[in-house]
């Protein structure tokens, strides 16, 4: 139950929170001749992230003449891979909703089922800690990408002591960090359930047969035994009990000595 409501919820918070993202940055350059300043100077950048694509212009303190820069880094890859596990594990969370409600009859028919739904969460498990780690690394890139001290750096104005360059603001990154939590909380929650899926399987069931069957069998022949030991035993014990006394006959010999000794007297 725990995966039917939180798994579509969980995915639909990492791929808005990483898909939907845009932000930006604005730095300054003072230059002596405040003519040639630009104290706003915008930067912005989107998902997926292709920050080299990313092209700004900034005044190089030498007249009118400005400069044409780029942002450093692509984290496409593993933004647009962790966006996809994300979009996919939700409408196949959606999917499996509407099976386990409705179609709970087909769904356990000839064990398939189950089988496939246990196969299918152990791939979105590895997919979850592949692309929420993957994602991880590229959001450590973009942070670096477009850090303000660093875009400053490929100024040739700011290299100059004489002018002065300062970050006006910051992007703010809030929401590719919440992306990137709820991705490991994906997986978390994806690995959590292959158990819960792996007891609806065959293969559980089989396996609680295979080890209840020889404890049966060893239960019934320890039975078997200890009846044959005690019927042998009561018997053994009859036998002994009636070889202890004298026979019938004996007993009347012994006693019929006596009186003819008697009768000779």
């Amino acid at each position: 139950m725990c995966m039917v409501i939180f798994a579509p919820l969980f995915a639909i918070f990492a791929f808005a929170t990483c898909g939907g993202y845009s932000g930006g940055l604005r730095l300054s350059v003072d230059c002596v001749n405040k003519t040639e300043s630009n104290l706003s100077i915008d930067i912005a950048f989107a998902y997926p992230f292709r920050l080299h694509q990313v092209t700004f212009e900034v005044p190089t303190c030498e007249g009118k003449e400005r400069q044409k820069l780029a942002l450093v880094g692509d984290s496409s890859s593993s933004a647009e891979f962790f966006v996809t596990v994300a979009v996919f594990a939700f409408l196949y969370s959606l999917a499996a909703t509407v099976v386990y409600i409705f179609f709970q009859n087909k769904y356990r028919e000839n064990n398939r089922g189950p089988l496939i739904d246990f196969i299918v969460t152990v791939v979105f498990s590895f997919l979850w800690l592949v692309g929420s780690s993957a994602w991880a690394k590229g959001l450590s890139d973009v942070k670096v990408a477009t850090d303000p001290k660093e875009v400053l750096l490929l100024m040739s104005a700011c290299k100059q002591p004489y002018n002065k360059c300062m970050a006006v603001h910051s992007p703010v990154m809030s929401s590719l960090n919440t992306s990137v939590v709820f991705g490991f909380l994906n997986f978390i929650l994806w690995a959590g359930n292959i158990w819960f899926v792996f007891k609806e399987t065959g293969w559980h069931s089989s396996g609680q047969r295979y080890l209840s069957d020889p404890m049966e069998k060893h239960s019934s022949s320890y039975n078997q035994g200890g009846y044959n030991q005690d019927s042998y035993g009561s018997s053994g014990g009859y036998g002994q009990q009636a070889s202890l006394g004298p026979s019938s006959d004996e007993f009347g010999q012994q006693s019929t000595g006596p009186t003819s000794f008697n009768n000779q007297m």
